[in-house]
């Protein structure tokens, strides 16, 4: 940790993420102080309810920077945020009497958000990040502010907060002020059991006191870009998860459809030195080590000379994604290390404006990241199509019917994959290469991270059920492959799936099966069953 007044925080380690419910960590306590936290920190906190705790140094560090507010807001000169109007207001000076209704006012008219509610993991994250920032001592807050926010973390307190309001321009406004709208005693929650309540009754059933704000207060909480930020490494972990399961499906694929590893050998992977695919062709390595149907037509008498690209190529594409998952983290990790407000407190007492609150460096690589998912997608979708063509199958059934023609089976698994795909491409185009207007032309260029944040969170479902869809094919391709047996590794996944969704046989109900293996590559089981054979998978 840095001393009291904050240098500039270190960088933060490891990655985080997934989505669903709040799971609760009997016992998890994260300090919160004035370096940076740590990926894992966010998501215990955000998606399992671990609790917080603000540590002497950072109460210290909050305590020293709100002196220097309080003596500028003394003062007869204006001070941006402290004694001023905001954005396209900042030229009128607020009288001493008025500033608490300014605080409050720039709450209560920023909570302007509407549509769908945004998930609590989400919700909990912002509020960490906001908390992290306040911890540093630059932003000019009382203690007591840090502190109930805080106790609604620690409450299971969390605010309403809509999918529309933020154009990341002032970081996110809209999001960040219905958060701060509920410290203040006014909006709704959900409350610990998921119930939606006013935030008056929430607080006082939880013996929290309502914020009464005070110059500067109320724009420290909603200046930042937690919400993009908090989305931002939730899908890190996430994706850090789906790649291995890619590389699960891909060997299973290769298998079922009499493919060769030899193209996934460790000196030909060296020849282009990519780090993302070394690890990627490494597992494909493991996971199809020993198999009695790669063995099996290794003879003098194959024909196969090469594999399709979609075989081939997965280390290359699945590292590509994996290297670009890579940047992405420590883009992530330097925004972990931020203090993000405007104006911000300096060691020294003064307290300047500045735009450190722009979400374009987080905008780009949400974006960037949406890339690598629709085409980790689409490699998959196609690796699945090829076994369910006769054509193209090498002696597999049409669509792996159990009767073909009587059967379909998993005719339209694939059109459910393919249909998934189309709409990874089109959430690809960026976001943050649009801009738009606002206040008064004052926040001309805006980054539009939040909405590159929404949209990233929905690729990375799809991605999640694009792979569980090879994943389920590909086993059922290997069941077919009998009497000969995949190996080791991949074996261990068929029978992982197997307690969850039975053999082949006639058609039956699918979309049940597919939900299934959704949560099994979700809660990381078929990973595992894999990793029982070959080791951790990187």
């Amino acid at each position: 940790m840095s001393d009291t007044t904050a240098a500039p925080r270190s960088p933060a380690h490891g990655p985080v993420e997934s989505n669903g419910d709040m799971e609760t960590t009997t016992g998890a306590c994260v300090d919160v102080g004035v370096g940076p936290l740590a990926f894992d920190q966010v998501v215990a906190v955000a998606r399992h309810g671990a609790r917080v705790a603000l540590t002497d140094e950072a109460l210290k560090a909050i305590a020293a920077a709100r002196a220097h507010v309080d003596e500028l807001a003394a003062r007869p000169t204006p001070a941006y945020g402290i004694s001023t109007g905001f954005g396209a207001l900042a030229t009128r000076h607020i009288h001493e009497d008025l500033r608490a209704r300014l605080q409050l006012n720039i709450v209560r008219s920023h909570a302007a958000g509407s549509g769908a509610e945004v998930e609590r993991e989400v919700v909990r994250a912002m509020m960490l990040l906001r908390l992290s920032t306040l911890a540093t001592g630059r932003t000019g807050v009382r203690p007591v502010t840090a502190e109930t926010l805080a106790a609604f973390l620690n409450a299971g307190i969390t605010p309403v907060v809509y999918e529309y309001g933020s154009l990341g321009c002032s970081g996110d406004l809209a999001p960040l002020s219905h958060v701060a709208l509920a410290l203040i005693g006014e909006g709704e929650v959900r409350d610990a059991e998921g119930r939606l309540r006013p935030a008056a009754d929430a607080l006082a059933e939880a013996g929290i006191e309502p914020l009464s704000l005070v110059a500067k207060e109320g724009l420290a909480l909603l200046n930042g870009t937690d919400g993009m930020l908090g989305m931002l490494v939730l899908a890190i972990e996430d994706l850090r998860d789906v790649l291995k399961a890619a590389d699960v499906a891909a060997a299973m694929s290769v298998e079922a459809q009499l493919g060769t590893d030899r193209v996934f050998a460790a000196d030909l992977q060296e020849l282009r030195p990519h780090p993302g695919q070394a690890v990627s062709a490494a597992n494909l390595r493991a996971l199809l080590a020993d198999s009695a149907i790669m063995e099996s037509h290794r003879g003098p008498d194959c024909t196969r000379v090469q594999d399709a690209y979609s075989l081939r190529c997965s280390p290359q594409v699945h590292g590509a994604a994996r290297d670009t998952l890579e940047y992405a983290a420590l883009v992530a990790s330097r925004e972990l290390a931020s203090a993000i407000d405007n104006p911000v407190v300096l060691p020294d007492g003064r307290v300047e404006s500045n735009g450190n609150f722009h979400g374009a460096p987080v905008a780009y690589v949400l974006d960037f990241l949406a890339i690598p998912v629709a085409d980790v997608a689409s490699i998959s979708e196609r690796r699945t199509d090829r076994m369910l063509d006769p054509a193209r199958s090498h002696g597999l059934p049409a669509f792996l019917a159990d009767d073909p023609g009587v059967d379909s089976g998993h005719m339209i698994a694939q059109y459910t994959q393919a249909g998934i795909v189309s709409e990874l491409k089109r959430l690809a185009v960026p976001a943050s290469a649009d801009s738009i207007p606002s206040s008064a032309m004052q926040e001309d260029h805006v980054s539009m991270g939040w909405s590159g944040a929404r949209k990233l969170r929905r690729a990375v479902d799809g991605l999640t059920r694009v792979v569980a869809v090879e994943l389920l094919t590909a086993a059922r391709a290997l069941d077919l492959r009998a009497p000969l047996r995949p190996g080791p590794a991949t074996g261990a996944v068929v029978a992982a799936l197997r307690t969850r969704v039975p053999a082949p046989g006639p058609d039956r109900y699918l979309a049940p099966e597919i939900a299934a293996t959704v949560d099994l590559v979700r809660d990381g089981s078929l990973v595992a069953a894999a990793e029982t054979v070959t080791g951790p998978l990187a």
